[in-house]
């Protein structure tokens, strides 16, 4: 016969969270699933799941802020001498590299998200801020203002890029992501390619 457990439960962890609302999320629909269902399945109170994420929305994100950083460091790691187009893409390909064991759970993330007519909201805010980081990198290599309508047009260039492959990610299983992303790229590198040469 199991003991009973004595002391204090179990801590939870962000991506604890995440996990059990992607599941509930791709199960019953992301507008189904309230942000009581999510911290019951999770074991844990309302009140501590809003010290993890300040809404449901957020909740699919995890880290953001953490995923920024590490766009921002690969940037910033590139040697200069690299051309804006190769630096771009080959930035673009390493964040949204994952292990194999993660595309599944990746997959299923990004289909709430791109799918998810009440999510789109919130995620252009959080599109603004990878777009940013973008940005101020296009504005450092070419000396410009991170304002400037050309770093906003290569960051929101970016952007379409990213989503047109992840959409087509989605719909064909068989197509790699490393390959949608880069295809979708190639799309625009040429015109990326003439911007600091």
């Amino acid at each position: 016969m199991p003991q009973p457990r004595v002391g204090r439960r179990r801590s939870t962890t962000p991506g604890h969270i995440t996990d059990v609302a992607l599941e509930l999320f791709a199960a019953r629909g992301f507008d189904e699933v309230s942000v009581d269902d999510v911290a019951q399945a999770a074991g844990i109170a309302r009140r501590t799941l809003f010290r993890y994420y300040a809404s449901k929305n957020a909740i699919l994100w995890g880290d953001f802020d953490a995923h920024l950083a590490h766009l921002r460091e690969l940037l910033d790691n590139v040697d200069p001498r690299v051309p804006l187009d190769e630096a771009l893409r080959g930035a673009l390909l390493a964040f949204n590299t994952f292990d194999e064991c993660e595309t599944v759970r990746h997959r299923q993330r990004m289909r709430v998200i791109l799918e998810t007519a009440e999510l789109q909201a919130y995620s252009m805010t959080m599109y603004a801020g990878w777009r940013e980081v973008m940005a101020g990198f296009v504005a450092h290599r070419l000396g410009v203002k991170t304002t400037d309508p050309l770093p906003q047009t290569v960051a929101w260039t970016m952007l379409g890029v990213a989503l047109s492959a992840y959409e087509h990610w989605l719909s064909d299983e068989s197509v790699p992501l490393p390959t949608a992303l880069g295809n979708a790229f190639d799309v625009v590198g040429a015109g990326l390619e003439r911007l600091d040469r």
